[in-house]
C-alpha cells in the first residue's frame, strides 16, 4: 500500500488547514486504497481566529501540530520526523494556515518566506521524483519553493494569485474546480478547491482528481 503524507497547518480555514479539503483528501486517498499519513510542524499559529465571528483572538495562542491533530484524530507526526515515514508522495491542503503558518504568503505575497521544514520536505520530494499535490492556496507555496523549476500550477482563475505564481517563477494554468492540473515539469499536481466559489461536492471532485493523478505518477 502506498503511503501518502498530508501536510496540515492547523484546524480551520481562517487560521489553519481548510477542514473540508483536508478531510476530502483523507477520504479520496482511502477510497483509492492508499494510506494517509498526517504531519504538521510543531510551531505556534501566526494568529488564532474565532470562526464564529471571523475576528482574531489576540490573547490566544495555539500550536499547529496540536490543532492539526484534531483533523488526524490524534494520529499525526511532527514534520521534523518526516524522514522516518518512508512516504511515497506528499499533499498540502489549503486554508489560511498554509499562507500564515507554513509560510508568510498572506502577509508578504511574492516576498514571502516558507517554513524551513516545509521547504525542505517539498524540495526533497521533488528531487526524489516523488509526486507532490497542492490544493487551494498551497500552490503559492509550491511556486515559491520550486519556482526555478518552472512547474505548472493552478489556483483556479484568481488574477492576483495567478500573477503571484507567475512572478515567483512557476506557470499558472486556469482550471475549473472539478479538475486538476498535472505539471509538464516534475511530478506536481494542483487543484483550485475553495479558491473558487464552489460547493463541497464540486471541491470533492477536484480533490479526487488530484489524488487520482498523483497516484498515477507513482
Amino acid at each position: 500500500m502506498k503511503k501518502i503524507g498530508i501536510l496540515l497547518a492547523g484546524c480551520g480555514f481562517l487560521d489553519g488547514s481548510e477542514l473540508h479539503e483536508a478531510v476530502l483528501t483523507l477520504l479520496a486517498l482511502d477510497r483509492a486504497g492508499a494510506e494517509a499519513v498526517c504531519l504538521a510542524p510543531d510551531i505556534t499559529h501566526y494568529e488564532v481566529v474565532n470562526h464564529y465571528t471571523g475576528e482574531t483572538m489576540p490573547n490566544e495562542l495555539r500550536n499547529v501540530l496540536v490543532e492539526s491533530a484534531r483533523i488526524a484524530r490524534g494520529a499525526i507526526t511532527d514534520l521534523k520526523n518526516i524522514g522516518t515515514l518512508a512516504l511515497d508522495a506528499l499533499i498540502l491542503p489549503g486554508g489560511f494556515g498554509a499562507a500564515k503558518n507554513l509560510s508568510t504568503y498572506a502577509l508578504k505575497g511574492t516576498s514571502c518566506e516558507i517554513n524551513p521544514d516545509v521547504a525542505a520536505a517539498v524540495q526533497s520530494f521533488y528531487q526524489a521524483k516523488k509526486p507532490l499535490g497542492f490544493i487551494c492556496i498551497a500552490p503559492a507555496l509550491a511556486a515559491k519553493i520550486l519556482g526555478e523549476e518552472h512547474i505548472d500550477l493552478t489556483i483556479g482563475n484568481d488574477p492576483q494569485s495567478a500573477a503571484d505564481i507567475e512572478a515567483m517563477g512557476a506557470h499558472h494554468v486556469e482550471c475549473p474546480v472539478g479538475n486538476a492540473i498535472v505539471s509538464r515539469t516534475g511530478k506536481v499536481v494542483s487543484t483550485p478547491a475553495y479558491m473558487l466559489q464552489a460547493s463541497i461536492s464540486e471541491v470533492a471532485k477536484g480533490i479526487e482528481k488530484l489524488v487520482e493523478e498523483l497516484l498515477s505518477l507513482l
